[in-house]
């Protein structure tokens, strides 16, 4: 006769055969690609990355205030597809209220174990100081803190996560594998020097069996140039997350080009990116297959924007009819009204890639999906 701690072990096993412990820990056995969603949060900034492993990456967390309440619940909308119920390591690229507005909302919702940042403000204006002092301290202190400078790896188990620029510093040994001299380096004229935060921007890139994919966030042209030339410090990749929403003061040749990436994701907003100078450099971006888009560009028009199939989300106002020409874009300098935004649903774009390099886009508008075949290269 079996004794009373051996019917009890019985039991105890047959219970944890037949129920689980955790939906979660299910989810993480039978996940094999690495997800990306690419979050819709009006012309800023916010990339979820989840691992097979179930660990992920969150990369800026949308706009400041009145719209951080909208781009986190987005945000969570997404890691709650995803299928995971905290954040692993947040990235702020750097100190645009489009980039790091939405992380206290975040961390509100989600429990956040790692921060991370290039450092110290070099643009010192009212909200971003307010951040800085105040509010991002009081969201670390419970946590991890990381300043990153380029070589530095985020642990992400099953990635190759890198870090290719933070603080204005680029990456100055090549990865393994790169390194040949840049071709398109001596067509991409400088432009005049940037000072402020955009030039601070953490760059990653992110490899997954031979997947492979960069997102430079804000990351200007003359720093782009800076990582890119006299060598292409990082090869090719599959996968480019276009720069800065698709404008023209990133999007260098000597980055886009000598990376050649099959695919391009563009997190732009319906006024604010994918003007014709920059979508002139990413369609004749050697070897690209499609160009995908957050939304419809009326900067662009007709004439650059990517098909309706390839567009996540519309335009920002109803229009009779979408312009073929682009319009002007605004002017900078403060004093310029924001661009109408609007607060209903709005759709990402998801990539599942497998180690093999073959990798799924999906919009989530029209559920049109699109595999891309493992490369040869």
């Amino acid at each position: 006769m079996k004794s009373r701690a051996g019917i009890l072990s019985v039991v105890v096993c047959l219970g944890l055969a037949l129920f689980p412990p955790a939906a979660s820990a299910q989810a993480a056995a039978v996940r094999t690609t690495l997800d990306i969603y690419v979050v819709d949060v009006e012309g800023g900034n916010a990339v979820l990355f989840v691992a097979p492993s179930g660990e992920s990456v969150l990369i800026d967390t949308g706009n400041a205030p009145p719209s951080a309440v909208r781009d986190a619940d987005r945000i969570v909308a997404a890691a709650k597809d995803a299928g995971i119920t905290q954040i692993d390591h947040v990235i702020t690229s750097h100190y645009h209220g489009d980039h790091f507005g939405g992380l206290a909302e975040v961390a509100r919702r989600l429990p956040i174990k790692q921060f991370i940042d290039h450092g110290k403000n070099v643009q010192s204006t009212p909200p971003a100081d307010e951040f800085v002092q105040k509010t991002y301290p009081a969201l670390y202190a419970k946590a991890v803190h990381t300043v990153v400078k380029p070589g530095d790896r985020i642990p992400v188990a099953g990635l190759d996560w890198r870090i290719v620029s933070a603080a204005g510093e680029t990456l100055k040994s090549p990865l393994p594998g790169a390194g040949k001299p840049n071709p398109y380096c001596s067509t991409a004229m400088p432009h005049d020097p940037d000072p402020t935060e955009d030039a601070q921007s953490v760059g990653s890139y992110i490899r997954f069996g031979k997947f492979r994919t960069v997102h430079m966030t804000d990351l200007t042209w003359n720093k782009e140039m800076a990582l890119m030339c006299p060598n292409n410090r990082l090869g090719t990749v599959a996968l480019l997350l276009v720069s800065h929403h698709g404008l023209p003061s990133s999007n260098s040749p000597a980055l886009v080009h000598a990376l050649a990436p099959r695919v391009a994701i563009m997190n732009n907003g319906t006024r604010k990116g994918g003007q014709p100078d920059a979508m002139q450099i990413l369609y004749s971006s050697p070897g690209l297959e499609d160009l995908w888009q957050m939304h419809f560009s009326l900067l662009g028009g007709q004439e650059y924007t990517a098909p309706g199939l390839f567009i996540a989300n519309g335009v920002d106002e109803p229009q009779a009819s979408m312009p073929v020409a682009p319009l002007p874009a605004p002017a900078p300098g403060p004093g310029v009204p924001p661009p109408p935004q609007h607060d209903g649903t709005a759709y990402w774009i998801k990539v599942s890639a497998r180690p093999d390099g073959s990798f799924t886009v999906t919009n989530a508008r029209n559920g049109f999906s699109k595999t891309y075949a493992a490369a040869a290269r």
